[in-house]
């Protein structure tokens, strides 16, 4: 078994060198997502002086870990937009998605990108008896819009009710955001930016030793770095996912459940893609017994996992993505609440043309500086997930760690490699959680990761925790 996303597994790597030198340009993308690779694509293509930065490798984060779902059919998502704003809110944002996944498909022809895309049925479902008419009523809405719903069944969950749609599509993320970038274009790995200053019309950014100089800069690094002005923490909150894919020779499919606790299935060649017990972040730290868990489902339908891995999601108050412009030249895009591969290629398009000065139905829909923001409670709400998250990095320990004091600091030394880093997260104090499968040590308050040896391989941190390079 590996612990290791399927997709990070069945690719190619492709290396970008880490920046080395001052540079000034006209826009700056922080991130290597599926988010900063569409906005460069779109970009590139224009006269502008663009370049991309990201701390980790291209692809390898959110975006790396994700399912590979071109979908619309989102689980409660299209319900929440309902009740939060209008049926004509909802409406608009569904056909954002199908927008969405017409633009990738496009690009996936145009650029002959081989992603190993497949169109596929997608099925919705419940199993709870008091979701039956909610469910049923979400179907009526489609077929009222003249979005075609069929009756359907599976073997795979037990369902008390269930309708598919025909026009989605399955891929593989990593292999798509490679195909949109080649060698030549000016895209950085392992260059993370520590600070943003603004300097009369322009922005300076800071790496370790070098500085980039932008008119324009594009925040896209899954959980913003950068909090002011725009207040991310009680915007949203985090969701961590437990995901698997197990030998499979059944026909392809992609399924999910109507609310949580999520179960989201799609098939991908000969295997299973499953996951499960997804929970805010803060409430289940114990990431072995929310991976046991996982095994025991797949032990139900007779599977076994090969690959075990996990992700993390924002989750907005109101149900729909935060992408634009925050203050001037300053744009950002976030908070895809579970579905970021469509509203990642979405929010590609959004910015460049905001920034090209092009017109797009999406941009008032997708405002982060919206008006209806959450309510008190929903704020208050994320306030206390960071806080108890924080509460309980102190309970938790895992056995395979010895946590010790060197010079007054709290120190984690793994047993198995005799590797120490620091206990507590750069980004606001945390203390880090040893996850045992994926040998990370994460941060419960706010979603930041680092491999075994201390680089920040996720946001919000964005240093990393290894003793030597403090």
């Amino acid at each position: 078994m590996k612990n290791i996303s399927i997709w990070k597994d069945t690719v190619l790597k492709k290396e970008y060198p880490k920046l080395e030198k001052d540079i000034n340009i006209d826009v700056l993308i922080i991130g290597g997502g599926i988010t900063g690779i569409s906005t460069f694509y779109h970009l590139k293509k224009s006269n502008l002086k663009i370049a991309l930065v990201e701390q980790n490798k291209i692809g390898f984060s959110i975006t790396g870990n994700s399912t590979g779902k071109l979908n619309y059919l989102q689980n409660d998502l299209l319900d929440k937009i309902r009740f939060n704003f209008n049926d004509e809110v909802a409406l608009k944002y569904i056909r954002s998605q199908k927008d969405a996944i017409e633009l990738a498909i496009k690009i996936i022809n145009d650029e002959n990108i081989d992603c190993d895309i497949k169109k596929v049925d997608s099925f919705l479902y419940t199993n709870k008896d008091d979701e039956i008419k909610k469910i049923k009523d979400l179907e009526k809405f489609l077929s009222k819009n003249n979005i075609i719903t069929k009756s359907a069944d599976t073997k795979l969950v037990n369902s008390k009710y269930m309708f598919k749609v025909e026009d989605t599509y399955i891929f593989h993320p990593i292999k798509f955001i490679y195909g949109l970038i080649d060698k030549n274009d000016n895209i950085y790995e392992n260059t993370g930016i520590k600070k943003i200053e603004k300097k009369k019309n322009k922005y300076v950014c800071f790496t370790d030793n070098n500085k980039i100089i932008a008119k324009h800069i594009i925040i896209a690094s899954h959980y913003p770095y950068f909090n002011l002005p725009f207040l991310f923490p009680i915007k949203g909150s985090l969701e961590k996912s437990y995901l698997s894919a197990s030998i499979y020779d059944d026909s392809p499919i992609s399924l999910i459940s109507y609310s949580k606790p999520i179960i989201s299935l799609r098939s991908y060649k000969d295997y299973l893609i499953y996951l499960s017990n997804s929970h805010i972040i803060s409430n289940k730290i114990n990431d072995k017994e929310n991976f046991f868990e996982l095994k025991e489902k797949l032990k139900k339908i007779n599977l076994k996992p090969d690959y075990l891995w996990s992700n993390i999601d924002i989750m907005t108050n109101d149900g729909l993505p935060y992408i634009g412009k925050i203050k001037e030249n300053m744009f950002i895009a976030t908070g895809y609440n579970t579905w970021g591969l469509t509203n990642g290629i979405l929010a590609g398009k959004i910015i460049s043309d905001m920034i090209l000065n092009k017109k797009n139905q999406y941009i008032e829909l997708f405002n982060p500086n919206r008006i209806n923001m959450p309510k008190v409670l929903s704020v208050a709400g994320d306030a206390y997930d960071s806080i108890k998250g924080y509460i309980k990095s102190y309970l938790n320990k895992s056995d395979k760690i010895l946590y010790k004091k060197i010079d007054g600091k709290s120190i984690m030394e793994y047993k198995e490699g005799n590797k120490k880093v620091y206990h507590t997260c750069p980004h606001l104090g945390c203390k880090l959680l040893f996850n045992e499968i994926e040998e990370t040590f994460d941060c419960p308050c706010h979603g930041s990761r680092f491999d075994i040896n201390g680089k920040c391989i996720s946001a919000p941190a964005n240093k990393d925790i290894n003793i030597e390079n403090k």
